[in-house]
Parts: C-alpha cells; structure tokens; sequence
C-alpha cells in the first residue's frame, strides 16, 4: 500500500517546512542585520552558514518529510531517524551558530549555571547514554509514541542532551567546558560503549520487543502522531505489514544495526578529525622547539 494514501500534511509536514525556513531566514537575519545586539562579533564564515543550514534541513529530512512517518512503520526507519537526529544535526548546529551567539544565549543568568553543570564532560556521557537506554525500554518507548505530549517532550530533552553530549568536543569558546587532545579520543569511544548495551539487546532479543511496530492497535494509536485523525478515520488499517514485507524481528534488528552502523560512521569520522588535529598540533610544536633550539644556539655562538 502506497504512503500517498496518508495525505500531502502528513507525508511533508508543511507548518514544520515553513518553520525550518523562518528559522534558516532569522539565522541570516541576526547575523548579517542585529550583529550589534551582541558585545563581540565576527562575519559569520561559509563554514559557518554551511553547517547551519545543513542542520536545518537535515533536521526537516528526519522529522518532517515522509521519514518521519516511516518511522512509524518501520522501527529500522525509527533507529535510522534517531541516529541522524542526535549523532550529526548537534555537531552541525554548534558548529553553525557563530560562537558570539552562543555567548550571549548560555551567558544568561538563568541558562549559564544550568548549562555550566550539565555540559561537564562525564555527566553529558551519562545523561546522554541514559536517556537513550531508557527511551528504547519497551514499555517507554510505547508510551512515547502513543501520547503526543510524551513523545515532544522527551524527544525535545533527548535531543538537548545529544546537544550536551556534543559541546565539550565541538565547541571554541572561552571558559566553556572543552576536550582536548587525545582526551576527545576517549570521549568519543566512551560514548560509543555506553549506547552499545541498549543497541545488543535490540539486536539480539528474541521476540519482537515493541507492540508499536507489532500490534495494529498499538500502531494505529502510534500512527495519530503523525497522521490527521480525519485522514485515518477514512482508512481501513491493520497494521504496518500493509506497508512493508519485512518481518518485524528482522526490522528491529536491523534497526539497532542501523544506529550502531550511523553511530560508528559519525564517531569514526570525528575521530579521524581530531587525530589529525592532534598530529598536526604535536607537529607544530616540534617545529617550534627545533626554531627556538636552533635560534638559542645561533644566539650562543654570536656572542661566544
């Protein structure tokens, strides 16, 4: 069954589109137009705009374009969905909002002490990890995607915390909590062992986990989130195997494959990067010393 039977709103989510482009529109608004709201500012750089706006559409392509409802049908699309939302679109957003922006939003007095506490390297880990283990336990994760309310308020807080978990590595301000070195190695490696635990016991369960992705009444109930009422009233439904011939056992242990694959991709990425930051750093350095060591014996044989 096509997913065109489910409407344009609910396959493109046109109010979230318009929102995208109001926010990529206020991006360039402050930044080229309101710079002196802030104390210090720099031209915002191509790098910059890129990742921004790679950010916004990247957050519209997860969770306002027929992926979205796919992830309502297939838990493979769910994990697909999560891995791009949490592992690429924070990186980018921190990186894409000019560091004077940033300033001025986590230096406000009710923020700063907050964000100060919750950005330390071990507790955006554990934070993060947490959420995430707990968000994919059965009987949560069923709840979440059958009450709206739920499901926006703890992916709003997971997605804050992915935003956290990211910080410590991705950001250049002054004061802020950062990872330097060979410390970011670690981090990154530790964040990838503290999500593993919930993606095995995806992987290897033994029977279907979720009545989300298994139960057609679960699943219809799942489906209002992203589905006028008024459209599903009109449909006669059963349940996701309308739309797809994947068993769900091997659905959902492709999806907790899925996320480890997209998870060690990023990370490994990342951490390539930050290698060779690292060499190229100890490089200089050595080159630095051999300069000095060389101009301190020119010096001594001067006056010698």
């Amino acid at each position: 069954m096509p997913l065109s039977i489910f409407g344009f709103q609910a396959l493109w989510s046109p109010f979230f589109l318009l929102l995208t482009l109001v926010v990529i529109g206020l991006y360039f608004y402050i930044t080229s137009k309101k710079q002196h709201w802030f104390e210090e500012t720099q031209p915002v750089t191509k790098k910059e705009i890129t990742a921004f706006v790679s950010a916004m559409l990247l957050l519209y392509a997860v969770k306002g374009s027929p992926i979205d409802l796919m992830s309502h049908i297939l838990f493979s699309m769910h994990m697909t969905q999560m891995a791009l939302l949490l592992m690429l679109v924070p990186p980018l957003l921190i990186v894409g909002i000019p560091t004077w922006v940033w300033h001025k939003i986590i230096n406000n007095r009710f923020i700063k002490p907050i964000f100060r506490f919750l950005t330390k390297p071990l507790l955006a880990l554990i934070v993060f990890s947490g959420l995430f283990s707990i968000y994919h336990i059965p009987l949560i994760l069923d709840n979440i995607k059958q009450n709206e309310l739920y499901h926006s308020v703890f992916n709003l807080f997971l997605f804050i915390s992915a935003v956290l978990l990211w910080w410590p590595i991705m950001n250049k301000l002054k004061g802020e909590h950062q990872v330097h070195g060979l410390s970011k190695i670690g981090y990154i490696i530790g964040s990838a062992i503290l999500i593993t635990p919930a993606c095995a016991l995806i992987i290897f369960a033994s029977q279907p986990m979720y009545a989300t992705y298994s139960n057609g009444d679960a699943w219809l109930k799942a489906m209002e989130l992203c589905v006028p009422t008024s459209t599903l009233s009109g449909l006669t439904l059963s349940g996701p195997e309308l739309f797809t011939n994947m068993p769900v056992m091997e659905d959902q242990q492709l999806g907790g494959v899925i996320m480890k694959i997209i998870q060690e991709i990023i990370y490994g990425v990342v951490l390539a990067i930050v290698f060779f930051q690292w060499y190229r750093s100890e490089q200089d350095n050595a080159e630095e010393i051999t300069q000095k060591a060389l101009q301190d014996r020119q010096a001594y044989a001067a006056n010698k």
